[in-house]
């Protein structure tokens, strides 16, 4: 079991490496493509990695909750954990350097990367808690055609016709502005927004599922693994004929096939890790030991970098970035992904240290 543990460990280091090299480039105005999500509908690279973060977290679930008590003292543990998530995201969107929650509340963003793992790691551990994995299954389908019919047929309020484009007129948004108003990442939508929270716990139930094939005692998990997969892929990539894979709105063709590449990646680490027991990145794995406590660290530098100001023009990441990497590389694009490569190598050494000390920081 701890063998299977390390692999996950592995999967999520390299997630959140991942989530550093797309959210710190040099200049967001030279990025490649694949490091930049995608306009509205399809899928880049950059789109698979906050669900295959939640994915990892459904199958934490699993192992973590596997004994666990159905009692007050566990779900006050999972109600705790919520809180600090969220109370975490909500710092970094309040946050100042040197001036802590000063930022104009009435427009402050409420969702976000780090509230929406608090929001669906509780719900998540709630219904493993609660139900057996049939019945999770049967949720995980459920949610999926629900949110599918309802953003697809079900008339708006004001009567208009549903749509799954960036409009007024899509539920997810329509809801989102109805309930979030001017506290959202644009004026007419949010990637993180409330509704489509929904989905994304089906993401998570999803890796919950994969945690108990991970569990079974005999079998080629690695075989299983990659049939569920590919099985997750087809349906949809199927179903992205009539609901669009969309990770804004995170549809339901979204959950299935961003669940499908993160079975099947996990498949191939698991055939190499705990098949053949062949060791690689070790550095991975101690980022994804403390990912929440990296992630964290890594998403309040940045910002402190962007908002601290070095004379009139600069501020330290324009400084660095002028510095280090633009003054003897004319290609920009180039010079943006070796600043975000350069801070990532920063984060696996944080990670490294982290290990050799011990140091295990659990939100």
């Amino acid at each position: 079991m701890a063998k299977r543990i390390e692999s996950v460990d592995l999967l999520r280091g390299i997630t959140i490496a991942a989530m550093i090299l797309v959210n710190t480039p040099g200049d967001w105005n030279n990025v490649y493509g694949p490091l930049l999500h995608a306009n509205w509908h399809g899928l880049t690279p950059t789109d698979l990695i906050f669900p295959i973060f939640l994915f990892i977290v459904g199958i934490s679930i699993s192992f973590a909750y596997k004994n666990a008590e159905n009692n007050k003292h566990t779900y006050k543990k999972i109600t705790i954990r919520s809180l600090k998530l969220f109370g975490l995201g909500l710092f970094l969107s309040l946050f100042l350097p040197y001036l802590p929650f000063v930022k104009e509340l009435s427009t402050a963003r409420i969702p976000g990367v780090l509230q929406r793992i608090g929001l669906v790691f509780f719900f998540t551990s709630i219904l493993f808690l609660n139900f057996k994995w049939k019945t999770l299954l049967i949720l995980f389908i459920s949610i999926l055609i629900a949110y599918w019919l309802l953003l697809g047929f079900a008339p708006l309020p004001n009567g208009a016709i549903p749509t799954f484009d960036r409009s007024p007129n899509n539920w997810a948004n329509y809801l989102d502005l109805q309930l979030l108003g001017k506290h959202m990442w644009k004026p007419d939508y949010d990637p993180e927004g409330i509704f489509s929270t929904i989905p994304s716990i089906a993401t998570c139930i999803s890796g919950v599922l994969i945690g108990k094939l991970l569990a079974l005692q005999n079998g080629r998990k690695e075989i299983l693994l990659l049939i569920s997969g590919l099985l997750f892929l087809g349906l949809g990539y199927l179903w992205n004929l009539s609901f669009p894979i969309n990770k804004a709105i995170w549809s339901s063709s979204f959950v299935l096939v961003t669940s499908g590449w993160a079975t099947i990646i996990l498949s191939v680490i698991y055939y190499i890790t705990d098949v053949k027991q062949l060791k690689f990145g070790k550095l991975f794995k101690y980022v994804g030991m403390n990912a929440i406590t990296i992630y964290f660290l890594s998403s309040f530098i940045s910002k402190t970098f962007y908002l601290t100001k070095i004379g009139e023009t600069n501020n330290i990441h324009s400084y660095l970035y002028a510095t280090f990497f633009t003054t003897n590389i004319s290609n920009l694009k180039l010079a943006s992904l070796l600043y975000a490569t350069t801070v990532i190598c920063f984060y696996l050494f944080i990670g490294y240290v982290m290990f050799k000390k011990k140091w295990i920081v659990k939100v």
